[in-house]
C-alpha cells in the first residue's frame, strides 16, 4: 500500500477541501439599475452595456437581411 513520506500541512488540507466548499455556492444576481435585466454583481450588464451608471460596452446594431 502507498504511504505518504511526509505529513500534509494544514494549509493543503484545508485547500483541497475549500475547493468543493466554493463550488456549491451559487453567486447571488441583482437587478440592473439602468435595464432591470438580472445580472452578476461588479459585472457590466450584458443586456444594456451599463456600469456603475455609464455606458461601457456598446453593442453593434444587426444587420437587416436582403
Amino acid at each position: 500500500m502507498a504511504v505518504p513520506k511526509q505529513k500534509q500541512s494544514r494549509t493543503r488540507t484545508h485547500r483541497r477541501r475549500a475547493e468543493t466548499l466554493y463550488k456549491a455556492v451559487e453567486t447571488p444576481l441583482s437587478k440592473c439599475p439602468n435595464c432591470g435585466e438580472l445580472r452578476k454583481p461588479h459585472r457590466v450588464c450584458l443586456h444594456c452595456g451599463f456600469y456603475k451608471g455609464r455606458q461601457v460596452l456598446e453593442f453593434k446594431e444587426d444587420k437587416e437581411e436582403k
